[in-house]
């Protein structure tokens, strides 16, 4: 089975054929650590999980690296406004450190909840300035680099393919141009280092750089010619660049984000990269997923959108349950989110636990026949085509359904069947949460037994209701006794 995937570079979906196979290096565009992810950050990171789980189930030995930016991602894509971890120190009251720590450990726990694997390289930002200062100073000895007043910035004019990622006009983005450039020569150009600011003002980031810690980069940098005592911070960019090379060499395969940093990010790491490097492509494939919307705009943090995982599992929704969701349309399709969305894909997916429980607890009594290894064999080969044809989730989701509900298949090939899909999936399809049952049901499930012994089926049929609309539902055994779960 083929993997095909659509590259944003291509603009069309491509065989995905790796630089070294059966080998994958795979870079994710992580979160910046000033505030909780909301759930729309997170369908982007269930998105990749699910490309490196489609991935692994092909064969392809992976090696994926996130970063972790807690320095120098600015309020404003234009190298401009405060810097977003100041900000949420502020915010917090606390220092940059410890509101990166916060966060990072909160994004960690949120990914952990929603089944996404971890990579197998978590980069941050401020550990890595050394390998980012390098870059810049191998931008600086081709030309491709000039100093402002307040820091260094690339030189887009001259890359003739800046912008292929994006499909970027360049000279209609500079006809309708309405900010001020300041010292830079062209509206496209960025920062690569960000010199302290001038009027005293105190990053806390500042005694870091400039301290007893700074590495001798640092401090050659800044007592450089054009750099003299500008003790600063790196550009946003520069960072996933210098990071990603670190670890996946100065070309890989894979790198994925959201879709709104393809025309900026993504744009400029790929300038920045391929400029210093000699490269190209520096990527191979770039993949993208879409926005969660709500309301009729994507979700955003500084919006009143703004909804976290944890709002949802305060309201009583599994995190799996938001998983599932998300499943349910393309990553490169807009999802609409709603509660009312939200409660169907939470009902489909507790359905689908129960279903997974009660086949697991007839699968030793129910053996394969005869005729069931060549039914599954057609499933399996559905579900990787579906996954395999640009991880199309929903049809893959779509197979599973019709596994379960076929009645030619035994419950132990059911079972397997699942086991298998859920490889990919992450729904934990098998994995049973410990309920609490609270006194009272217990007490109703004991009366009606009671009522059963008796043979009042009437009693028995009513206690079995009123059970079940408090939410949970008895499940008889052939041995007279019974289970409690939720409804």
């Amino acid at each position: 089975m083929v993997l095909h995937v659509y590259n944003t570079l291509s603009r069309t979906k491509e065989e995905f054929v790796p630089f070294h196979p059966p080998k994958v290096g795979f870079y994710s565009c992580g979160p910046t650590v000033y505030n909780y992810a909301h759930i729309g950050n997170l369908r982007s990171y269930v998105f990749a999980d699910i490309l490196k789980r489609v991935l692994k189930s092909d064969g392809f030995h992976v090696t994926h690296v996130m970063n972790i930016t807690d320095v120098g991602h600015l309020t404003s894509d234009a190298d401009e406004g405060e810097d977003k971890m100041e900000k949420g120190a502020k915010r917090e009251g606390k220092t940059v450190w410890q509101i990166a720590q916060f966060f990072t450990d909160a994004f960690r726990r949120d990914i952990g909840l929603l089944n996404i694997s971890d990579p197998n390289i978590w980069c941050k930002a401020t550990d890595h300035i050394k390998e980012q200062i390098a870059q810049i100073q191998k931008l600086e000895k081709k030309g491709f680099t000039y100093i402002t007043e307040d820091g260094v910035y690339f030189d887009t004019s001259k890359l003739e393919d800046y912008g292929k990622l994006a499909k970027l006009n360049i000279e209609e983005l500079e006809g309708g141009a309405r900010i001020e450039l300041g010292e830079k020569k062209s509206k496209t150009d960025f920062a690569l280092w960000k010199y302290s600011p001038k009027d005293g003002t105190k990053r806390q980031m500042e005694w870091w750089f400039d301290g007893p810690h700074a590495g001798e980069v640092v401090k050659s940098l800044a007592n450089a010619p054009g750099y003299e005592g500008s003790v600063g911070f790196p550009g946003w960019h520069i960072e996933c660049s210098a990071m990603s090379t670190k670890y996946l060499g100065e070309q890989f395969d894979l790198h994925t984000g959201g879709i709104d940093h393809i025309p900026v990010h993504h744009t400029n790491e790929i300038a920045q990269a391929e400029c210093a490097l000699g490269k190209k492509p520096w990527v191979k494939y770039w993949m993208h997923g879409e926005f969660l919307v709500i309301e009729k705009g994507k979700m955003a943090k500084s919006g009143e959108n703004f909804l976290t995982l944890q709002v949802l599992l305060d309201k009583g929704y599994p995190a799996l349950a938001y998983r599932y969701f998300c499943l349910t349309a393309h990553y490169r399709q807009q999802l609409a989110f709603s509660f009312e969305a939200l409660d169907s894909a939470r009902a489909s997916y507790e359905r689908l636990k129960n279903i997974m429980a009660e086949l697991v607890g007839k699968a030793p009594h129910d053996a394969p026949g005869d005729e069931e290894e060549e039914i599954g064999k057609e499933y399996e080969n559905e579900f990787r085509e579906a996954a395999n044809d640009d991880l199309n989730m929903p049809q893959a989701l779509s197979v599973l359904w019709n596994v379960l509900r076929d009645e030619k298949l035994s419950a132990t090939s059911k079972v397997a069947l699942a086991t298998e899909f859920d490889s990919v999936l992450g729904l934990d399809l098998l994995k049973q949460e410990e309920i609490a049952i609270p006194d009272e049901i217990t007490r109703l499930a004991e009366a009606r037994i009671a009522a059963r012994k008796a043979k009042d089926w009437g009693e028995s049929d009513r206690i079995r209701d009123e059970i079940k609309a408090r939410g949970f539902i008895i499940d008889d055994k052939k041995d007279g006794t019974y289970g409690i779960k939720k409804a």
